[in-house]
């Protein structure tokens, strides 16, 4: 069997004595948009901080069955390519000179120096990004929805097999949104693992492959798209570990249930995947997203 493009074995993090990101076992393969929800301050941006060894982290991280943290630097940041929040650029370069900074693993010294192979990379990535057209702009002279697709072109000028994008839609218009995501799904039908952290439960819907949900530093739910009814993402990004109404300590298991992560123990509010509403998040009637419910379910009215 084919080693996956990305496997992570009990990878977990933690800061100020605070563990972040709970012990975390998934397998992804090249090929896929995987698209990671979750409420906020649930560990997303942190988990893929760690692969991309940006932080510290326990654990195995294995990149076509081979241990990332016994590779050199450079041949890692030819395989794993980070793409961070913000799109936060301080200097007045060009915008073919921001690009070719994703040569440098490959041995580039100089940005305004391209030859060979360098150029070519650079200037495929600008035309897969639409970007080749202002390339000799300053990039503090680009809107955000530029900006964003030119960080997203220096990304795609490495070449990485996998590519990790950290809410690479924030603060864009719809249409810009729209645009950077189709991007990376084209990069997934080239062959690439690309593995984006998002809010937009509507985009993650219409383009990913899979799903990932994680809570309160847990992988909750993981698994192709149609598992995922729109309801049930949505419950699972925005519950926040809350059942019954009640906050709890509880996370989802795969059997439908909520498992409490002391003791294990099944809550009594649970309801199995038949399709039917749930209890879970008081009388919102949402599906659990362990429950891989096939379609959305109705809400159920509140009392008045």
């Amino acid at each position: 069997m084919t080693a996956p493009a990305l496997a992570l074995s009990g990878v977990s993090v933690t800061l100020d004595r605070r563990r972040i990101v709970a012990p975390t076992d998934l397998a992804l393969q090249a090929g896929r948009l995987v698209a990671v929800v979750g409420p906020n301050g649930a560990g997303k941006s942190t988990l893929l901080k760690a692969v991309a060894g940006v932080l510290a982290a326990t654990g195995r991280i294995a990149v076509d069955g081979r241990d990332l943290a016994t590779m050199p630097r450079r041949e890692a940041a030819r395989c794993v390519s980070y793409l961070p929040q913000g799109h936060a650029v301080h200097w007045s370069l060009t915008v073919r000179d921001v690009v070719a900074l994703g040569r440098y693993p490959h041995g580039l010294a100089d940005p305004g120096a391209l030859t060979g192979d360098h150029r070519h990379a650079v200037e495929d990535a600008m035309a897969r990004t639409d970007t080749l057209r202002f390339a000799d702009r300053s990039v503090l002279a680009l809107s955000g929805g530029e900006r964003a697709r030119v960080m997203l072109a220096r990304v795609l000028a490495v070449g990485a097999r996998i590519i990790l994008a950290d809410e690479p839609t924030a603060s864009l218009d719809p249409r810009q949104q729209i645009t950077v995501m189709q991007d990376l799904k084209g990069e997934s039908r080239r062959g690439t693992l690309v593995v984006a952290v998002t809010h937009d439960l509507a985009l993650a819907a219409r383009l990913a492959d899979e799903i990932v949900v994680i809570d309160h530093g847990f992988v909750v739910a993981h698994g192709p798209l149609r598992r995922f009814s729109p309801m049930t993402c949505w419950h699972a990004s925005t519950a926040s570990g809350r059942c019954g109404g009640r906050s709890t300590a509880r996370r989802w298991s795969c059997r439908g249930a909520w498992r409490d992560r002391a003791s294990s123990r099944r809550c009594a509010r649970r309801r199995h995947c038949r399709g039917q509403p749930s209890d879970v998040d008081g009388a919102s009637g949402a599906g659990c997203v362990a429950q891989h419910v096939h379609r959305p379910v109705a809400a159920r009215p509140r009392a008045a």
